[in-house]
């Protein structure tokens, strides 16, 4: 693989909305380290990148941690949207000047590209249309999420050569050995995830934030949610090795704000949150972590929250979800309300000001009343925590698909752009757009919807 030339690329969102709230593309920027290690020349292209230089619009505000907006071009929205009462846009760079980039480009000899949300799936589409003109020789390959959970979708209209499921550190090496008639002097162990090399943050630009797992994967199987797709099993890092690498950022870029990037990062929290919160705060780093995934309340003990507080927790986002006890046992079981409760009290007599801690409630799901969420709203506030509304978004392959395809009055197996959340999918009588105002209304103009926050892109 010595000498190959690889072009990792970060491709446009169409959606209504979307947000940069410390959204990288972590898993790509894995790949790029280990194909680098592997001896190959690598570069990225980021379509989201903001400000960009060929740009004539006016760069979009940037808020303090990193979080901010990218650019926005209305568009007009697909067929299967149309008549949805929302402007749709196309986010990030223009064409322009994704195409400027890409001149500045060496020739590659493979170029990999990474999706998000699966209703996502047309920014990945044109983009792959792009490089593909730009350079006719180059072996494409499509990973993440709409890659994983939308496979069939891909291979089919994606127009990549070559379409990787799940974890593609293991895939990508294979796929390009392959083609290139050689083997690669590096495998990772998967089951050993400080063999990965550190992610090529360095070709990021500009770099305000780094994003971090200190595991993979969720002991968890909540119906709503794929992370159990994306990466079977529960890993965890040696929580002196992430101490290590937010060392590495922090001293040789300076990089102050990181964002975790774990599904269950407090999970065994003896084992690895508390012994990497603990060295952060022991090698007084000034550094500030943001929890963009919800953290799982049942494991946030006095213990947890004193070293949040202490190591530099500035975001905090816990998962509720519903505060209906039969709905959150249907779901997964993840937690209760008294643990949720205790949670909040454990992080405010750690300092933490509950009105700052967002709390993620869904809001859609399959025969789902809208007096079940505005109970939960309710009981948040009265909890002094912030409410902040979580569309439900139908993802294949999770325990709840098949209900939310027989109960939706959208054909959701047809076409991926009909699970976008905005469009609330499994809408119903007991809970329609109408209620849906009403329940964002109850919530308070400071609790903005999920959507609109940026929040909960990934996965869940």
């Amino acid at each position: 693989m010595k000498g190959k030339r690889v072009l990792l690329v970060n491709p446009w969102i169409y959606d209504f909305a979307a947000y940069d709230l410390w959204a990288k593309p972590l898993g790509l920027l894995y790949l790029g380290a280990l194909l680098k290690l592997n001896g190959c020349e690598v570069s990225f292209v980021d379509c989201l990148k903001t400000p960009h230089e060929q740009m004539s619009d006016k760069p979009p505000k940037v808020h303090p941690g990193g979080r901010g907006k990218f650019y926005r071009r209305i568009v007009d929205s697909p067929a299967p949207l149309k008549g949805f009462p929302r402007r749709y846009g196309r986010y990030g760079i223009s064409r322009e000047a994704f195409f400027h980039d890409l001149e500045r480009i060496e020739e590659p000899d493979a170029i990999l590209i990474t999706s998000g949300m699966t209703y996502w799936y047309p920014g990945v589409h044109e983009t792959i249309t792009c490089v593909r003109g730009a350079f006719p020789g180059a072996v494409i390959l499509l990973g993440g999420i709409y890659a994983t959970l939308c496979s069939n979708h891909a291979r089919e209209h994606s127009g990549a050569d070559h379409v990787l499921c799940g974890e593609g550190e293991l895939e990508v090496l294979q796929v390009l050995g392959r083609l290139w008639g050689t083997s690669p002097e590096y495998y990772p162990d998967m089951e050993n995830l400080d063999s990965l090399p550190y992610p090529l943050f360095d070709l990021v630009e500009p770099l305000r934030y780094v994003c971090i797992q200190t595991s993979r994967g969720c002991p968890f199987r909540c119906t709503y949610c794929a992370s159990h797709l994306l990466a079977p099993g529960l890993r965890t890092r040696d929580p002196l090795k992430v101490a290590d690498e937010v060392e590495h950022w922090h001293r040789r870029n300076r990089v102050a704000d990181f964002a975790l990037y774990d599904d269950a990062f407090l999970f065994r929290s003896g084992r690895l949150a508390l012994p990497f919160m603990k060295e952060i705060a022991r090698r007084r780093l000034d550094v500030r972590f943001h929890c963009p995934n919800a953290l799982h309340a049942r494991y946030l003990s006095r213990e947890v929250a004193s070293a949040m507080k202490e190591s530099g927790f500035a975001t905090i986002r816990l998962g509720l979800e519903t505060s209906d006890p039969a709905l959150q046992e249907a779901t997964g079981g993840k937690v209760s309300n008294d643990e949720f409760l205790r949670a909040l009290e454990n992080l405010t007599r750690a300092g933490f000001n509950p009105s700052d801690i967002g709390v993620y409630i869904l809001c859609g799901l399959p025969g789902q009343h809208a007096r079940e969420v505005l109970d939960a709203v309710e009981f948040v506030r009265s909890s002094g925590a912030r409410p902040v509304i979580a569309e439900y978004s139908p993802l294949p392959g999770t325990g709840m698909w098949e209900k939310a395809v027989r109960t939706s009055r959208y054909p959701l197996d047809e076409d991926p752009l009909l699970h976008n959340n905005t469009l609330l999918p499994c809408a119903w009588e007991g809970l329609d757009l109408s209620m849906y105002r009403e329940i964002r209304l109850a919530a308070g103009s400071e609790a903005p919807s999920a959507q609109e926050a940026g929040e909960r892109t990934g996965a869940e």
